[in-house]
């Protein structure tokens, strides 16, 4: 588990097949910030803030490889990425106070995979009463923060759990 802690190495990283029209693998290359939205990397995946969230805080836990399903990732990959679905369930609950998460990894276009050929976690906060008329009636999510306070928010509370 240290290597999950120790600086993210490039050469583990560069060794992955990448796609440049996939959105993972694009963000992934710029710099950390409110601009790419990643709030932590580890040495095989890393936390980024969903850009379309379904609630405030809704994290996604991707890894580098540039796959489609879990099964095709090795194990040391899906361990990783189990932990830093834990570890963000810790910053949101000690930033936000969620009353309950919503984990899920939708594999394929069936199953309601919107980025079909990169797999990833889904880590959504939820609150008693979080779905109103808005989403209800107009299929409209109302956010109630600016994604770059949520970023900086939640990059914080990161930083101080693993620095």
């Amino acid at each position: 588990m240290n290597n999950l802690w120790s600086p993210w190495r490039m050469d583990y990283i560069r060794n992955y097949k990448r796609d440049p029209d996939c959105v993972f693998c694009r963000e992934v290359e710029k710099t950390d910030s409110p601009e790419n939205l990643i709030i932590f990397r580890a040495s095989r995946t890393y936390v980024i803030l969903n850009r379309y969230p379904y609630t405030t805080g809704h994290l996604m836990v991707v890894p580098y490889e540039h796959t489609p399903s879990l099964e095709l990732l090795d194990s040391e990959t899906r361990v990783e990425m189990i932990e830093l679905s834990s570890l963000a369930i810790r910053a949101l609950r000690d930033e936000y106070k969620p009353h309950g998460f919503n984990l899920g990894i939708n594999i394929g276009e069936a199953a309601g995979a919107g980025i079909v050929e990169h797999v990833h976690f889904h880590v959504v906060p939820r609150w008693s009463g979080d779905t109103n008329f808005m989403s209800a009636v107009a299929s409209v999510r109302v956010i109630p923060e600016a994604l770059d306070e949520t970023y900086w928010r939640i990059k914080k509370i990161w930083d101080e759990m693993t620095g």
